[in-house]
């Protein structure tokens, strides 16, 4: 059985640095656009630490869904809560009606992790401002908890042949390229 990852500094480090890149992107705006690189070296972040834990877990044969679950749920929602129910006791106070009744639309997206396609589809001409809607940076959590549905299915599926293994992931990766290429190209 292997012993579980140990403290890395390095992670520590890259943590800072996308830390950095976000702060840095929500306080000068106009000045610096590297907001999504510290998004992006968070996903990684939790990507490699995520897979360590999984592939450990299948390695020993104690590999559930049930505690995969369990642990997310536990280490994401009590911050989660308070934040969802600050923001609604401060909406009450501070919000229009309208405003308030979208701000409950986007906590319940957050609580089924979703907002990153419920602001996707608010976007349009007469939608309130990006900078009015407090939740906006949840859908990055969204993004990841939709990926961490299917990703241990697929580790576990693929996890004794590692051929399934390659091959799985390279039409996913293959797949993403295409789509956001497509995407690209369409804009």
């Amino acid at each position: 059985m292997n012993k579980p990852l140990s403290y890395r500094p390095d992670i520590d480090g890259l943590r800072a640095f996308g830390l950095i890149c976000v702060v840095l992107f929500h306080a000068f705006p106009g000045n610096f656009g590297g907001g999504f690189i510290g998004v992006d070296i968070f996903f990684v972040i939790s990507g490699f630490l995520i897979t360590n834990h999984i592939v450990d877990s299948l390695k020993a044969g104690r590999f559930s869904f049930t505690d995969f679950f369990i642990r997310r749920i536990s280490r994401i929602f009590p911050a989660l809560a308070v934040v969802l129910i600050f923001c609604m006791l401060f909406g009450w106070l501070a919000l229009l009606p309208e405003e308030y009744t979208q701000l409950g639309k986007h906590v319940m997206s957050s609580v089924a992790f979703i907002s990153n396609y419920t602001f996707w589809h608010e976007s349009g001409y007469f939608d309130n401002s990006f900078d009015t809607k407090v939740l906006l940076n949840l859908w990055s959590l969204g993004v990841e908890e939709q990926f961490y549905i299917l990703y241990p299915l697929i580790l576990l599926i693929a996890f004794k042949d590692s051929t399934r293994l390659v091959f799985i992931i390279s039409v996913i990766f293959l797949a993403s390229f295409f789509l956001i290429y497509g995407w690209f190209v369409s804009i």
